[in-house]
């Protein structure tokens, strides 16, 4: 089936039917294995030399660096996709604890996205607290 998705997503993308972005739609069918986090990295960093770093262990299939939203600076962290489970591990057991412009980072397989189970982080408003009931009272 995998296979199946590979050829499929090269297919797509040679017919010009999706862009590079939607191949992930792909990858991440058959679970995140394959996707690692990469943490500690310089603000400097960009996507491509991250891809760079990491297709020397393999066909990257996409790097991402995470931006900030306000200051539009990278947050220090970021993940990369291979296209298969096995270079996946062989960039996790070769580039973890190694320097990478500058600053040693931390590569780890990247974990499903959980639901913060808000509305955008904030609170909800609940009114004012309810007056005391019982107890004694202070004047």
């Amino acid at each position: 089936m995998a296979a199946l998705a590979r050829i499929g997503g090269r297919y797509l993308k040679s017919a010009g039917l999706i862009n590079s972005s939607a191949s992930c739609f792909f990858t991440q069918r058959r679970g995140v294995a394959s996707k690692l986090f990469v943490g500690g990295l310089s603000f400097y960093t960009t996507e491509q030399g991250l891809s760079e770093e990491f297709s020397k262990y393999g066909q990257v299939v996409e790097a991402q660096i995470v931006m900030d939203r306000v200051s539009d600076r990278s947050k220090g962290f970021g993940f990369v996709t291979f296209a298969s489970n096995d270079e996946a591990q062989k960039a996790l057991m070769e580039l973890n604890g190694q320097q990478l412009h500058g600053r040693v980072i931390f590569v780890d397989y990247a974990k499903p996205k959980q639901s913060l189970g808000g509305g955008g982080g904030f609170p909800i408003a609940r009114g004012p607290p309810d007056e005391p009931t019982g107890g004694p009272t202070f004047t």
